[in-house]
């Protein structure tokens, strides 16, 4: 018998918040057993095993990503819905570090994971409309902001800009603005 309570979405919640505490590396079906007080074997009959896990954490956070990406988005466009769409990824990746890492887990392909990657990349397409790209410009373009805005926040996250005094901040001020005039002065293909 199921223990009272425990649904699958109640134990990916619990595993997210348990991923931005410890890591997510360390989200297992033992410590979110422990985290309830109850035997492993209790979990298993709401999620299959532990890969289905963090694959659920993973897709909370897409979700939850795109939620704050399409909320930055809104009214704005240009540089001021490229900032905040890059500050929404950058707040939501420091203020969860562990969902963030689950963001990057591979999951297989006919996963629901799917729907909602397709929505950041369709955030993204929204954004670069402010910026007047055909294809294939705006498949490029969309390939180079996921690269430099998730290197820089996964850069930061794991301490390498430390060893400077220079303001991570503003580095990440110049970074986006960089993006910007990159992005009105996309070059010509040869």
């Amino acid at each position: 018998m199921a223990r009272a309570g425990l649904t699958a979405e109640r134990l990916v919640r619990a595993a997210a918040d348990l991923a931005d505490e410890v890591g997510f590396e360390k989200v297992t079906v033992s410590a979110l057993a422990r985290r309830f007080g109850v035997k492993d074997a209790s979990l298993y009959s709401h999620v299959k095993n532990a890969q289905e896990l963090r694959a659920g954490v993973a897709a909370l956070a897409l979700t939850e990503l795109a939620d704050r990406a399409g909320e930055a988005l809104a009214g704005r466009s240009g540089k001021e819905a490229l900032r905040a769409y890059a500050d929404a990824y950058r707040t939501y990746a420091r203020q969860h570090p562990g969902r963030y890492s689950a963001s990057w887990l591979m999951l297989e392909a006919e996963t629901a994971v799917v729907g909602v990657n397709r929505r950041h990349s369709e955030l993204t397409r929204a954004l670069l409309r402010g910026y007047a790209l055909r294809e294939p410009d705006e498949t490029d373009a969309v390939r180079m902001l996921h690269a430099t805005l998730h290197g820089f926040v996964r850069v930061e996250a794991a301490g390498g800009f430390e060893h400077h005094s220079r303001s991570v901040a503003k580095s990440w001020v110049r970074t986006v603005d960089a993006l910007d005039v990159a992005l009105r002065n996309w070059p010509e293909e040869e």
